[in-house]
């Protein structure tokens, strides 16, 4: 404000400086008037005359000089006024403040790289979430893929959104390759704050009105007089165990339990699976089929028993 102060003073005086000369040159003017007037009659030496009309001639170029100075204190006004309006830091955009790196009456420096003041959220109603996809699930990943993803603010609630962009930039920590792919969300609640932590699924495939069947009776496999039965932990280990066959049609075979507590094996075709049940495209199940899962077997130091969950029949070995 005090640089403003100035070159407005500084313009005034220019003004009146050229004032100033406009009036001496208008007199200047009548003097060579009335001098040229007497030379013509003989009353004056042509030496009066001559010095008369320099005087003219040096005040029209005073004029001139003190303009182009009133000009320029006027562009030192407007640079002066410039810099007072970037004094005044204002938001390009309407929005909510995330963070200030700032306080109050704070020297800020601009330098070859502008500081950061504030971080301003333009609409918190639309978000979006950076998923870090690996590389070898990638290659299912599509833009208009519908997707959903869980917080810990809200453990029982799922939101949905869309994907919008799939990078090709590859990031890779501790030798792992992963790619960004951007999810946007409808947050019209602002229930969402930024900066959550999200654990996403993004759904490749989907099916409607379709049989499935459980993973565990497509892993299970009864045990042999060379192979010892395995334990429920042991089996609760395999069954976590992610397949390798979602998104491909797989022969593969389940067991049910016939008469005189035999197991038939039954030849199936499966489709794509959700890491639990898998879709179940051919095979002789219908809805309601009951297909073994796993043993159950008796703790150590009794008569050893196995049962088949989901029949209340025991074997005896």
């Amino acid at each position: 404000a005090f640089k403003v102060k100035q070159a407005e003073a500084n313009l005034a005086t220019a003004q009146a400086q050229v004032a100033k000369d406009q009036a001496d040159l208008d007199f200047k003017r009548q003097v060579l008037k009335r001098m040229r007037e007497l030379f013509e009659r003989n009353l004056i030496a042509k030496q009066d005359a001559e010095a008369a009309e320099r005087d003219y001639q040096q005040m029209q170029a005073q004029l001139q000089l003190d303009q182009a100075h009133v000009a320029q204190e006027a562009a030192a006004l407007e640079e002066a006024r410039v810099n007072l309006g970037y004094t005044d830091i204002v938001s390009p955009v309407d929005g909510i403040v995330v963070s200030r790196n700032v306080d109050v009456g704070q020297t800020v420096a601009s330098s070859f790289q502008t500081p950061v003041l504030f971080l301003i959220a333009r609409d918190l109603t639309k978000m979006q979430v950076n998923a870090s996809v690996n590389e070898s699930d990638i290659g299912v990943v599509a833009e208009q893929q519908r997707a959903f993803f869980m917080v810990d603010a809200y453990p029982e609630r799922k939101f949905w959104g869309v994907v919008t962009q799939v990078r090709n930039s590859p990031q890779t920590v501790q030798n792992v390759v992963t790619y960004d792919v951007v999810v946007s969300v409808d947050n019209a609640d602002l229930a969402l704050k930024p900066g959550m932590t999200a654990n996403i699924s993004i759904v490749s495939a989907h099916r409607e009105n379709v049989l499935k069947v459980p993973l565990a009776a497509l892993r299970f496999r009864p045990p042999t007089k060379k192979e010892p039965e395995r334990s429920a932990d042991s089996q609760h280990k395999q069954l976590t165990t992610r397949s390798a066959e979602n998104g491909r049609h797989e022969q593969r075979r389940v067991w049910v339990q016939v008469e005189d507590q035999q197991l038939r094996p039954i030849p199936v075709q499966v489709g794509i699976n959700d890491e639990q049940f898998a879709e179940l495209l051919d095979g002789e199940l219908t809805e309601g089929s009951r297909v073994v899962t796993a043993f159950m077997t008796g703790p150590k130091g009794e008569e050893a028993r196995t049962t088949l969950p989901g029949f209340g029949m025991r074997w005896r070995r």
